[in-house]
Protein backbone atom coordinates (compact mmCIF):
# COMPACT_ATOMS: atom_id res chain seq x y z
CA UNK A 1 0.00 0.00 0.00
CA UNK A 2 1.41 3.81 -1.04
CA UNK A 3 2.35 5.37 2.32
CA UNK A 4 0.01 9.19 1.50
CA UNK A 5 -0.04 11.81 4.17
CA UNK A 6 -2.73 13.75 2.32
CA UNK A 7 -4.31 16.50 4.51
CA UNK A 8 -1.87 16.04 7.15
CA UNK A 9 0.40 19.01 8.35
CA UNK A 10 3.81 18.67 9.36
CA UNK A 11 6.44 20.93 10.67
CA UNK A 12 9.96 19.78 9.84
CA UNK A 13 12.86 21.68 12.36
CA UNK A 14 16.07 22.57 10.71
CA UNK A 15 15.08 21.69 6.91
CA UNK A 16 16.26 24.38 5.33
CA UNK A 17 19.45 21.65 4.15
CA UNK A 18 20.29 18.17 4.71
CA UNK A 19 18.06 15.80 6.73
CA UNK A 20 15.90 18.57 7.54
CA UNK A 21 15.10 19.65 3.56
CA UNK A 22 15.16 15.90 2.60
CA UNK A 23 12.34 15.35 4.99
CA UNK A 24 10.53 17.80 4.12
CA UNK A 25 10.26 17.08 0.79
CA UNK A 26 9.58 13.37 0.98
CA UNK A 27 6.60 14.29 3.40
CA UNK A 28 5.68 16.84 0.71
CA UNK A 29 6.01 14.47 -2.27
CA UNK A 30 3.34 12.21 -0.26
CA UNK A 31 0.83 14.71 0.55
CA UNK A 32 1.89 16.63 3.52
CA UNK A 33 1.57 20.11 3.96
CA UNK A 34 4.86 21.38 5.04
CA UNK A 35 6.15 24.44 7.38
CA UNK A 36 9.91 24.47 6.82
CA UNK A 37 11.74 26.04 9.99
CA UNK A 38 15.12 27.05 9.54
CA UNK A 39 17.26 29.75 10.85
CA UNK A 40 19.59 29.99 7.83
CA UNK A 41 23.44 30.91 8.26
CA UNK A 42 24.54 33.97 9.65
CA UNK A 43 25.67 36.62 7.92
CA UNK A 44 25.41 40.73 7.65
CA UNK A 45 22.65 40.35 5.06
CA UNK A 46 19.31 40.65 7.08
CA UNK A 47 17.92 38.30 4.26
CA UNK A 48 19.85 35.88 3.88
CA UNK A 49 19.02 33.90 7.22
CA UNK A 50 15.42 33.46 5.36
CA UNK A 51 17.28 31.67 2.48
CA UNK A 52 17.67 28.61 3.05
CA UNK A 53 13.72 27.61 4.02
CA UNK A 54 12.40 29.77 0.99
CA UNK A 55 14.50 27.65 -1.02
CA UNK A 56 13.46 24.24 0.04
CA UNK A 57 9.74 25.71 -0.07
CA UNK A 58 10.24 26.82 -3.86
CA UNK A 59 11.13 23.07 -4.28
CA UNK A 60 8.36 21.84 -2.76
CA UNK A 61 6.07 24.07 -4.47
CA UNK A 62 7.67 23.76 -7.89
CA UNK A 63 6.74 19.47 -7.69
CA UNK A 64 3.37 20.52 -6.57
CA UNK A 65 3.54 20.65 -3.21
CA UNK A 66 2.03 22.96 -0.72
CA UNK A 67 4.59 24.73 1.87
CA UNK A 68 5.63 27.57 4.06
CA UNK A 69 9.05 29.18 5.28
CA UNK A 70 9.72 29.66 9.14
CA UNK A 71 13.01 31.39 10.73
CA UNK A 72 12.31 30.69 14.66
CA UNK A 73 14.81 29.05 16.64
CA UNK A 74 13.44 25.77 18.11
CA UNK A 75 16.31 26.87 21.13
CA UNK A 76 13.94 29.55 22.33
CA UNK A 77 10.72 28.55 24.33
CA UNK A 78 8.63 31.69 22.52
CA UNK A 79 10.48 30.80 18.99
CA UNK A 80 9.09 27.12 19.20
CA UNK A 81 5.86 28.76 20.35
CA UNK A 82 5.75 30.95 17.12
CA UNK A 83 7.15 28.27 14.96
CA UNK A 84 3.69 26.26 15.74
CA UNK A 85 1.38 29.51 15.28
CA UNK A 86 3.06 29.87 11.71
CA UNK A 87 1.66 26.42 10.99
CA UNK A 88 -1.52 26.67 12.23
CA UNK A 89 -2.42 30.29 11.10
CA UNK A 90 -1.01 28.46 7.24
CA UNK A 91 -2.60 25.63 7.40
CA UNK A 92 -5.29 25.49 10.59
CA UNK A 93 -3.27 23.27 12.75
CA UNK A 94 -0.59 20.37 13.23
CA UNK A 95 -0.62 16.66 12.70
CA UNK A 96 3.10 15.68 12.37
CA UNK A 97 5.88 17.18 14.21
CA UNK A 98 9.63 16.07 12.90
CA UNK A 99 12.15 17.43 15.19
CA UNK A 100 15.25 17.76 13.57
CA UNK A 101 17.21 20.76 13.73
CA UNK A 102 20.84 20.70 15.64
CA UNK A 103 24.61 22.18 15.62
CA UNK A 104 27.56 20.80 16.19
CA UNK A 105 30.20 22.34 18.69
CA UNK A 106 33.08 19.16 18.78
CA UNK A 107 35.87 18.89 21.03
CA UNK A 108 36.88 16.81 23.48
CA UNK A 109 35.53 17.11 27.07
CA UNK A 110 38.12 17.93 28.66
CA UNK A 111 38.82 20.93 26.32
CA UNK A 112 35.23 21.81 25.73
CA UNK A 113 33.72 25.02 26.93
CA UNK A 114 30.53 24.44 28.90
CA UNK A 115 29.00 27.05 27.12
CA UNK A 116 29.30 24.86 24.13
CA UNK A 117 28.18 22.33 26.07
CA UNK A 118 24.96 23.97 26.78
CA UNK A 119 24.02 25.61 23.93
CA UNK A 120 24.22 22.13 21.73
CA UNK A 121 22.17 20.00 24.62
CA UNK A 122 19.78 23.63 24.23
CA UNK A 123 19.20 22.85 20.78
CA UNK A 124 19.04 19.30 20.70
CA UNK A 125 17.48 18.03 23.76
CA UNK A 126 15.31 21.10 24.73
CA UNK A 127 14.63 22.84 21.42
CA UNK A 128 13.16 19.13 20.68
CA UNK A 129 11.01 19.69 24.03
CA UNK A 130 10.18 22.82 22.93
CA UNK A 131 8.33 22.44 19.75
CA UNK A 132 7.12 19.19 21.30
CA UNK A 133 5.92 20.68 24.23
CA UNK A 134 3.93 23.65 21.51
CA UNK A 135 2.29 21.30 19.80
CA UNK A 136 1.06 18.82 22.34
CA UNK A 137 -2.30 20.76 23.10
CA UNK A 138 -3.24 20.69 19.77
CA UNK A 139 -2.72 16.92 19.14
CA UNK A 140 -4.24 16.15 22.21
CA UNK A 141 -7.19 18.34 21.37
CA UNK A 142 -7.31 16.26 17.62
CA UNK A 143 -6.44 13.36 19.45
CA UNK A 144 -4.13 12.43 16.74
CA UNK A 145 0.12 13.23 16.14
CA UNK A 146 2.97 11.70 15.01
CA UNK A 147 6.01 13.65 16.53
CA UNK A 148 9.94 12.04 15.32
CA UNK A 149 13.00 12.41 17.28
CA UNK A 150 16.26 12.83 15.51
CA UNK A 151 18.67 10.50 17.73
CA UNK A 152 22.32 9.86 16.61
CA UNK A 153 24.92 6.96 17.31
CA UNK A 154 26.75 9.12 19.35
CA UNK A 155 24.06 9.45 21.49
CA UNK A 156 23.27 5.57 21.86
CA UNK A 157 26.78 4.22 21.58
CA UNK A 158 29.24 7.33 22.46
CA UNK A 159 31.82 9.03 20.08
CA UNK A 160 34.64 10.51 20.62
CA UNK A 161 34.70 14.20 21.45
CA UNK A 162 30.70 15.33 21.44
CA UNK A 163 30.21 15.13 24.92
CA UNK A 164 27.75 17.65 24.70
CA UNK A 165 25.82 16.21 21.21
CA UNK A 166 25.78 12.71 22.76
CA UNK A 167 24.19 14.06 25.82
CA UNK A 168 21.56 15.95 24.27
CA UNK A 169 20.36 12.84 21.89
CA UNK A 170 20.85 10.54 24.82
CA UNK A 171 18.65 12.60 26.55
CA UNK A 172 16.28 12.35 23.63
CA UNK A 173 15.35 8.55 24.49
CA UNK A 174 14.30 9.38 27.62
CA UNK A 175 11.84 12.24 26.66
CA UNK A 176 10.79 9.74 24.21
CA UNK A 177 9.89 6.99 26.31
CA UNK A 178 8.14 9.03 28.72
CA UNK A 179 5.90 10.76 25.60
CA UNK A 180 5.33 7.59 24.13
CA UNK A 181 3.85 6.61 27.37
CA UNK A 182 1.44 9.95 27.65
CA UNK A 183 0.54 10.59 24.77
CA UNK A 184 -0.91 7.03 24.01
CA UNK A 185 -3.86 8.01 25.18
CA UNK A 186 -4.60 10.44 22.94
CA UNK A 187 -3.41 8.45 19.69
CA UNK A 188 0.46 10.35 20.00
CA UNK A 189 2.59 8.18 18.20
CA UNK A 190 7.05 9.03 19.55
CA UNK A 191 9.42 7.55 17.56
CA UNK A 192 12.90 8.37 16.63
CA UNK A 193 15.28 7.98 13.56
CA UNK A 194 18.83 7.92 14.43
CA UNK A 195 20.28 8.56 10.88
CA UNK A 196 23.78 8.68 9.36
CA UNK A 197 23.73 10.76 5.99
CA UNK A 198 25.78 12.74 4.06
CA UNK A 199 24.75 16.34 4.76
CA UNK A 200 27.10 19.60 5.48
CA UNK A 201 27.63 18.73 9.17
CA UNK A 202 29.17 14.92 8.63
CA UNK A 203 30.87 15.35 4.67
CA UNK A 204 33.78 16.80 6.13
CA UNK A 205 34.37 13.51 8.02
CA UNK A 206 33.37 10.94 5.21
CA UNK A 207 35.49 9.96 1.89
CA UNK A 208 33.79 10.91 -1.66
CA UNK A 209 32.94 7.25 -2.16
CA UNK A 210 31.38 7.21 1.19
CA UNK A 211 29.35 9.63 0.99
CA UNK A 212 28.02 8.37 -2.36
CA UNK A 213 26.10 5.59 -0.81
CA UNK A 214 24.80 7.69 2.44
CA UNK A 215 21.91 9.75 0.63
CA UNK A 216 19.88 11.30 3.35
CA UNK A 217 16.27 10.00 0.95
CA UNK A 218 17.29 6.81 3.08
CA UNK A 219 16.40 8.18 6.80
CA UNK A 220 13.49 10.72 5.23
CA UNK A 221 11.82 7.20 4.06
CA UNK A 222 11.73 5.79 7.45
CA UNK A 223 10.34 9.69 8.81
CA UNK A 224 7.80 9.23 6.79
CA UNK A 225 6.90 5.79 7.19
CA UNK A 226 6.55 6.46 11.18
CA UNK A 227 4.96 9.68 9.97
CA UNK A 228 1.79 8.15 8.47
CA UNK A 229 -1.59 6.31 9.52
CA UNK A 230 0.06 2.96 8.39
CA UNK A 231 2.29 2.81 11.18
CA UNK A 232 0.95 1.86 14.85
CA UNK A 233 3.93 1.72 16.74
CA UNK A 234 5.17 4.11 19.92
CA UNK A 235 8.78 4.34 21.00
CA UNK A 236 10.54 3.12 18.30
CA UNK A 237 14.19 3.88 17.44
CA UNK A 238 15.20 2.89 13.81
CA UNK A 239 18.92 3.08 12.97
CA UNK A 240 19.33 3.80 9.07
CA UNK A 241 21.98 4.71 6.97
CA UNK A 242 22.81 3.46 3.23
CA UNK A 243 19.93 2.01 3.00
CA UNK A 244 20.38 -0.55 6.29
CA UNK A 245 17.63 -0.29 8.69
CA UNK A 246 17.19 -1.82 11.94
CA UNK A 247 15.86 -1.15 15.16
CA UNK A 248 17.40 -0.73 18.50
CA UNK A 249 16.38 -1.21 21.80
CA UNK A 250 17.69 -0.43 25.95
CA UNK A 251 17.35 -4.18 27.06
CA UNK A 252 18.54 -6.08 29.92
CA UNK A 253 19.79 -8.96 31.32
CA UNK A 254 18.31 -11.63 33.85
CA UNK A 255 20.61 -10.84 36.16
CA UNK A 256 21.21 -12.27 39.57
CA UNK A 257 19.51 -12.26 42.86
CA UNK A 258 21.68 -11.61 45.63
CA UNK A 259 20.65 -12.33 49.30
CA UNK A 260 22.01 -11.56 52.39
CA UNK A 261 24.45 -8.91 53.26
CA UNK A 262 24.96 -6.67 50.55
CA UNK A 263 28.91 -6.47 49.66
CA UNK A 264 31.01 -5.36 47.08
CA UNK A 265 32.80 -8.95 46.94
CA UNK A 266 29.30 -10.53 46.51
CA UNK A 267 28.41 -8.10 43.54
CA UNK A 268 31.91 -8.98 41.94
CA UNK A 269 31.47 -13.12 42.68
CA UNK A 270 27.88 -12.53 40.54
CA UNK A 271 29.37 -10.45 37.55
CA UNK A 272 29.62 -12.68 34.96
CA UNK A 273 26.13 -13.69 35.33
CA UNK A 274 24.69 -9.91 36.20
CA UNK A 275 26.46 -9.25 32.61
CA UNK A 276 25.13 -12.33 31.08
CA UNK A 277 22.96 -10.71 28.09
CA UNK A 278 22.00 -14.33 26.71
CA UNK A 279 18.51 -14.15 28.08
CA UNK A 280 17.85 -9.90 27.18
CA UNK A 281 15.10 -8.54 27.56
CA UNK A 282 13.36 -5.24 27.07
CA UNK A 283 10.39 -3.89 29.13
CA UNK A 284 7.50 -1.45 27.98
CA UNK A 285 7.85 0.76 31.11
CA UNK A 286 9.79 1.73 34.37
CA UNK A 287 6.79 -0.11 36.44
CA UNK A 288 7.04 -3.09 34.36
CA UNK A 289 10.89 -3.56 35.57
CA UNK A 290 10.24 -2.61 38.80
CA UNK A 291 7.36 -5.27 38.99
CA UNK A 292 10.22 -8.04 37.77
CA UNK A 293 12.82 -7.14 39.96
CA UNK A 294 10.15 -7.73 42.54
CA UNK A 295 9.44 -10.70 41.69
CA UNK A 296 13.22 -11.56 41.99
CA UNK A 297 13.32 -11.08 45.02
CA UNK A 298 10.46 -12.37 46.41
CA UNK A 299 11.52 -15.89 44.83
CA UNK A 300 15.27 -15.38 45.44
CA UNK A 301 15.58 -16.67 41.79
CA UNK A 302 15.17 -14.53 38.61
CA UNK A 303 12.91 -15.80 36.22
Amino acid sequence: MEVRLDGRVAIVTGAGAGLGRSHALMLASRGAKVLVNDLGSASDDPDSARRAADVVVEEIRAAGGTAVANYDSVADPAGAQALVASAVEAFGGVDILVNNAGILRDKSFGKMDMADFDEVVRVHLSGTAYVTHAVWPLMTAKKYGRVVFTLSNTGLYGNFGQANYGAGKAGLVGLMNVLRIEGAKNNILVNAVAPMAATRMTEASMSAEVLERFLPEYPSAAVAYMCSDQFTESGTIISTAAGHYSAVKIVSSEGAQLDGAASPEAVAAAWSEITDMSGARTFANAAEEVAFVMDAAKSGVVA
